[in-house]
């Protein structure tokens, strides 16, 4: 399949570029996939479509304020680094911004911004704080080039008390690049899952962002069993997929896992019937990585149906779904409404169809849906 094959118009002013007052006050676009129907709901319909007995699977990853900025020590060039991944320890493989200005022995001064110049900064630059408020340097030392193909940088942190908590002093949320104005602190509470546990992410699962904490605990009340995986959202969830023949798309890597308990829940609904619900797409990345064959034949009266079970584990995952992609575990998905050309978009063409898909973009367009991180929801059932 070809690269425009997944393409559609899209009014930049549906871009959304801050969240819904109300979480569960999002619209919801409900494809039905037997009857081909099209209806507009709000979110906290949700349950008007979800069974007792059904499992929503939501990934619990936290997203951290990998976003930090600073000044380069000795010439005070402005630095913005973002944090992708863990590599061991203190040491990050991270993205920074100007890449041209930091080489292997460089050390970036990270700073929160007040009106002060950090130390080491033999130009002035305004807007920037020595030690971050709490009296601490925090360093950053570029050990050299991490990943050739994205400019990439192994970076190793220096600092005084724990990580976390001192990103959590300086560090913004990594909105993404759709959303053009700055993160601001309620961006720290609203572009994070209520129900995010793991620090990992620097991207949010934004599927689960409509999720209330109240809407959650009527589904349980309801009978609808709720399971939790966790897939940590790398940087690549933004990078456009490049070549025109979409078989020829490389997949960047995630890391992600299933618990026993969890697993066992998810694979307990199977076994009984239950529709497995996964809430997003790296929901459906990281059930889809775990599928195997059951260790033991199937008992439960509808599973016959189901051939496949979820392993727990932990596994990194480079998992592409397009169109001919057959699903083992996910029957239905929520999820928002994603970028032309993405992997997302194929992902959705490979639950429903392609052509549907686009005919329900098209009429989101028309119904002035807000697309994208903040936007409204659709659930493909």
């Amino acid at each position: 399949m070809r690269l425009d094959d997944f393409d559609y118009y899209l009014p930049e002013d549906l871009i959304a570029q801050s969240p819904m007052e109300q979480r569960d006050g999002c619209r919801l676009m409900v494809l039905d996939r037997r009857e081909k129907t099209v209806e507009h709901r709000h979110f906290y319909d949700i349950l008007d479509y979800v069974n007792p007995g059904d499992c929503l699977v939501l990934n619990d990853s936290r997203v951290i304020p990998a976003r930090m900025y600073g000044l380069k020590k000795g010439t005070g060039a402005h630095i913005e680094l973002l944090l992708i991944k863990r590599i061991e320890g203190d040491r990050w493989e991270c993205l920074v911004k100007p890449g041209k200005r930091l080489h292997e022995g460089d050390t970036v001064i990270l700073a929160g911004k007040t009106d002060t110049v950090p130390a080491g900064c033999e130009a002035p630059e305004e807007g920037y704080t020595l030690v971050n408020g709490i009296g601490q340097p925090f360093l950053a030392h570029v050990l050299g080039i991490h990943d050739p193909d994205n400019g990439t940088r192994l970076v190793e942190f220096e600092y005084e008390g724990i990580f976390m908590e001192r990103l959590e002093e300086i560090g913004s949320m990594p909105l993404p690049p759709y959303i053009t104005r700055a993160a601001t602190d309620d961006d720290k509470e609203m572009y994070q899952t209520v129900y995010s546990r793991i620090d990992g992410s620097v991207a949010a699962p934004t599927a689960g962002l409509h999720f209330t904490k109240e809407l959650l605990a009527k589904a349980a009340d309801k009978g609808v069993r709720i399971a939790y995986v966790t897939l940590h959202v790398g940087i690549g969830t933004f990078r456009p997929v490049k070549v025109d023949n979409i078989e020829d798309h490389k997949m960047h890597f995630e890391e992600c896992s299933i618990n026993e308990e969890n697993a066992a829940i998810i694979n307990d609904t199977i076994e009984h019937g239950g529709r497995i619900i996964s809430v997003g797409t790296t929901s459906t990345r990281t059930l889809e990585s775990m599928a195997g064959m059951p260790f033991q034949p199937f008992s439960g009266k509808d599973a016959a149906n189901k051939l496949f079970r979820v392993k727990a584990g932990e596994t990194s995952t480079g998992i592409f779904i397009y169109p001919g992609y057959q699903f083992k575990i996910v029957d239905a998905l929520i999820t928002n409404f994603h970028l032309p050309k993405s992997t997302l978009l194929m992902l959705i063409s490979a639950l429903y169809d392609r052509e549907e898909i686009l005919k329900a973009y098209d009429i989101a367009v028309k119904e002035k849906y807000r697309f994208f991180s903040y936007g409204d929801a659709m659930l493909i059932k």
